[in-house]
């Protein structure tokens, strides 16, 4: 599986300006509102240094690292449930996102327009979360009465559909999100079918300026977005999208200069892509040949034949067994044979966890 991830924001965030790093696809950004008219989508190679470890071991023709789709949307407005702006006209292309990627103004400049005027951390994301529940309000709404009468008469899907759709109404008539609606997520997997965007996992992207994200220490906007992120157990990545920018113009080895003169080790776009996998509880292993090195991604606690139905439906189907070292075990002997000559290739089956960092051939019949 991948990772597809939403991104939302009021306009003249940054949204646009990030997304066009992650992805180098372009998208207009530009100073004033509703720049971004039409969904963008664009795909991007997750940063994983192992591949090279691995191909320093096993030479091979091609590496494929895994791979994230981001979703940038035109910017939300208060009002967008009711129509205000444009940004509400494309929810439904990060109905189907597995998270949302929330991006938060909390730096100062005056040639950039804020919306409303000033920048404030706390009452943008109140904005977006509010219009965001007032439009997954809507979604409810529409069936509301056909599943409460369905379960009136008995119909015990709808009944344990109502057991929840009824406390997330509440949460979102509230301004609350639905995830906040204390069900749990095993509770509103009964309801996917809804698609709600508040439902999702969130994390916060702070765009901050260039000397906050050189230094490393948070400044009061991104303080106070951190205390209201901790509260509901989301992530929070600051990173400067100006900064971000001029890397992704950039050739591999003046990058390196770059955040050098910066002071930072790594693009703040790498820190996003793991907090997503964080967020969702995404690990990635591995098959390694001489044809191709891949990096693979699943949910953490996958079993081997769920990690080999990501490479292809027969691998699970026909699934067998699953040969199995760990990349640390590649570091120390050097080889896989002399990984087989430690012992430490193991044989291993159905039941079998697979583990961030795992290599694994699958053998399969069908």
């Amino acid at each position: 599986m991948g990772f597809n991830c939403g991104i939302v924001g009021l306009p003249n965030v940054g949204k646009s300006t990030i997304f066009n790093a992650l992805t180098s696809a372009k998208a207009e950004a530009a100073n004033y509102p509703f720049c971004t008219i039409d969904p963008n989508t664009g795909i991007v190679k997750v940063p994983d240094l192992r591949l090279a470890l691995i191909n320093s071991f096993i030479k091979t023709d091609s590496i494929v690292p895994a791979a994230m789709v981001f979703v940038d949307i035109a910017g939300l407005v208060k009002g967008a449930s009711k129509g205000e702006g444009l940004g509400n006209q494309f929810l439904g292309h990060i109905r189907d996102t597995n998270a949302v990627a929330h991006v938060v103004r909390c730096f100062s400049d005056p040639d950039v327009v804020h919306v409303d005027g000033s920048v404030d951390p706390l009452r943008d994301v109140s904005v977006i979360e509010t219009e965001l529940a007032l439009a997954d309000l809507d979604s409810i709404n529409r069936k509301f009465d056909t599943i409460r009468k369905a379960a009136q008469s008995g119909d015990k899907k709808a009944q344990a559909v109502m057991g929840v759709l009824g406390p997330v109404k509440n949460a979102l008539e509230t301004g609350r999100p639905a995830r906040a609606a204390g069900v749990g997520e095993d509770a509103l997997a009964l309801i996917k079918d809804y698609h709600l965007i508040t439902a999702k996992k969130v994390m916060y992207v702070a765009n901050v300026d260039e000397a906050e994200a050189a230094s490393g220490v948070p400044g009061e906007h991104v303080k106070k977005l951190t205390e209201l992120a901790q509260k509901e157990g989301s992530p929070v990545v600051s990173i400067c999208g100006k900064i971000e920018a001029e890397l992704s113009e950039l050739a591999p080895a003046d990058k390196d200069v770059f955040l050098k003169d910066l002071g930072m080790k790594e693009p703040g776009l790498n820190q996003v892509i793991r907090a997503g996998y964080g967020l969702l509880g995404l690990i990635t292993f591995f098959t390694a040949g001489p044809k191709e090195i891949r990096a693979w991604t699943v949910r953490k606690g996958s079993r081997a034949p769920q990690a080999a139905g990501v490479i292809h439906t027969d691998f699970e189907r026909g699934f067998i067994r699953a040969e199995v070292y760990h990349i640390d075990d590649l570091a120390r002997c050097k080889s896989e044979q002399a990984i087989k000559d430690a012992g430490a290739m193991r044989l291993e089956g159905k039941e079998y966890i697979v583990k961030d960092g795992d290599v694994i051939f699958f053998r399969f019949a069908v």
